[in-house]
């Protein structure tokens, strides 16, 4: 259910960070994703600044939509979904380089993705981003990770540390997998959930799309793979660790 509407953002003298009514933890923050029933949940979720210090102040489902409002806003903290339309999250981050790097009020951005393949991971967080988190993440927890990103530090799960860690440790490229450099990136989603015992009706509700665009997305995977039913994608994504 991808949608690509307006960029929506209020402009305006931001408050000092962390500062908020009566002394409470504030933080202004811009949600980028481009399936509106996602921004609309994470609104709902973490947006009721009274209580959470949340105050969400622009939202955008594409690229241009997110490098535009993010400009507009000056947010402490973005949300930044890693597959967008216009070049996905590693673009955005790359067209706001300069707010991210500034030095009085520097833009941070968090990565908030369905995807935990570690190369998403190590792509945004080479791009800029301070942390990355799941959309299995908690409404509390996500709120706990957007005050800390705000402060300056790093956030990730465990596993996706791990997955950071590994990266800068080594100075080897990784290798190039020609076959996996066939698939979009949505493929990749949808052959990680597959390859994971997932039903289609789950892998679309996860993914936000429709079961038929999942049945769309697995037959162009098989194709490009030259692969013959789920049992050796599944098979094939094992070997490569993909799951």
């Amino acid at each position: 259910m991808s949608d690509a509407t307006e960029a929506s953002g209020t402009a305006g003298a931001a408050e000092p960070a962390g500062s908020g009514p009566a002394g409470k933890r504030h933080v202004r923050v811009v949600l980028v994703d481009d399936h509106r029933m996602f921004r609309t949940g994470v609104q709902a979720e973490i947006g009721q600044t009274a209580e959470t210090g949340v105050e969400v102040v622009g939202e955008a489902a594409d690229v241009d939509q997110a490098v535009s409002v993010i400009t507009a806003t000056r947010p402490e903290v973005v949300l930044l979904d890693v597959h967008l339309p216009g070049g996905g999250g590693v673009e955005v981050l790359r067209r706001c380089a300069a707010l991210t790097a500034d030095a009085e009020r520097p833009v941070r951005f968090l990565a908030l993705s369905v995807s935990d393949a570690a190369e998403d991971v190590i792509g945004v967080i080479r791009g800029g981003a301070r942390g990355y988190v799941t959309k299995t993440i908690t409404g509390i927890d996500l709120v706990d990770s957007v005050f800390r990103v705000q402060e300056g530090d790093a956030v990730f799960s465990p596993r996706l540390a791990g997955f950071v860690l590994d990266a800068f440790a080594s100075t080897d490229a990784p290798p190039v997998d020609e076959d996996l450099d066939r698939l979009t990136q949505r493929e990749r989603e949808v052959l990680r959930l597959i390859a994971r015992g997932y039903a289609y009706k789950e892998i679309a509700k996860q993914l936000y799309i429709s079961v038929k665009t999942v049945e769309s997305h697995v037959s162009a995977v098989l194709r490009k793979l030259q692969l013959s039913n789920r049992h050796e994608l599944t098979r094939w994504a094992t070997a490569r660790r993909l799951v």
